[in-house]
């Protein structure tokens, strides 16, 4: 037997919930208000339990704005992530998940060869970041390079750098895939340096830190590695390329119909 549908809000409730902003209250109302009178709760528990669906809706749009906001390349999270696949230590894994380091301004470098779970599992870390209710900036060294390019033309990059620097983790992935001219290797030291010891930072790199000075100008390399291994976390991967190992094994594709 269907349930009949909730009796809808008086239009001056609706318009008071619309004037204050209340959206999710006001969703939420005349099923809340149904089941009150059913079963009779205590006034105080209406306001519960509307307040609540409230906070709730708000928290997931922020989620959701902030998701948006951070430029994830695909939207990889820990539900994809096989634990066991991966050459990371469990252990490894599962401090790195707490997310302490992010709340100490720790750094993370992870570096291994390619296909090995890198922007896969930082991707995943960044996520759980946004759902602990902090802000994450997502960047390539190419698209960060873009980025403060862009605001050299109008003088505006301390800004530019400060606005990234409010994300609580910064995440440049794929370093060393292609050579860093200057113009790179300035952009990666302006954010390093401002986010030093006041945000986190995560890199994914083929090569190891330690080896940026092959990639890029070695004295900004130096000092920017310097400013980045001072509080970070190293992690190495290693193995075959899982996406390798996946189209050998024609899981890569769709089979055609």
């Amino acid at each position: 037997m269907n349930t009949p549908p909730a009796p809808p809000l008086p239009q001056e409730l609706t318009t008071v919930l619309r004037r204050m902003r209340l959206p999710y209250v006001r969703a939420a109302a005349p099923e809340v208000l149904a089941t009150a009178r059913a079963q009779r709760w205590d006034p105080a528990e209406v306001l519960r339990v509307l307040l609540v669906a409230e906070a709730k809706g708000r928290d997931l749009a922020t989620r959701r704005m902030h998701r948006r906001a951070a430029g994830f390349p695909t939207g990889k999270t820990f539900d994809s992530w096989r634990e066991h696949d991966s050459s990371i230590q469990p252990a490894t894994q599962a401090a790195l998940r707490t997310l302490e380091w992010v709340g100490r301004a720790e750094n993370l470098a992870v570096s291994g060869p390619s296909g090995t779970g890198k922007s896969h599992f930082v991707e995943a870390l960044a996520h759980a970041v946004i759902d602990a209710d902090m802000r994450v900036s997502w960047f390539t060294l190419e698209s960060l390079t873009t980025t403060i390019g862009r605001a050299r033309i109008d003088a505006s990059i301390a800004k530019v750098v400060a606005r990234i620097c409010k994300s609580d983790l910064i995440v440049i992935d794929d370093i060393g895939m292609l050579p860093a001219g200057q113009d790179a290797a300035e952009a990666f030291y302006r954010v390093i340096d401002a986010a030093y010891e006041r945000r986190s930072v995560a890199v994914t790199s083929n090569i190891k830190p330690s080896g940026f000075d092959t990639i890029m100008p070695k004295t900004l390399a130096t000092t920017s590695v310097d400013r980045l291994l001072h509080h970070a976390h190293q992690v190495l991967t290693d193995g075959r390329s899982q996406r390798l190992a996946e189209a050998l094994a024609g899981k890569g594709v769709v089979p055609l119909t």
